[in-house]
């Protein structure tokens, strides 16, 4: 059986490893991902099953990864 792949896209590093912690211990596999820009680049290795998103973040923020994100008929 495959474990669900979550993709957290934050500015916070200590947010992503706290969400790792949880969502790891629940038997989930967390991707972390530094900014909007981290995250798109994250969507192409990975393709995950949800992605919990920060909404404000600097350089792209959290709108911004989603027009991007639905530009890409693919994702």
């Amino acid at each position: 059986m495959t474990r669900a792949k979550i993709l957290c896209v934050e500015d916070d590093q200590d947010m992503i490893d706290y969400i790792k912690l949880i969502l790891g211990k629940a038997g989930f596999e967390v991707i972390g991902a530094d900014g909007g820009a981290e995250g798109l680049d994250a969507m192409r290795r990975e393709l995950p099953d949800l992605i919990l998103l920060d909404l404000m973040m600097p350089v792209m923020d959290g709108m911004e990864f989603l027009a991007e994100l639905r530009a890409n008929a693919a994702w």
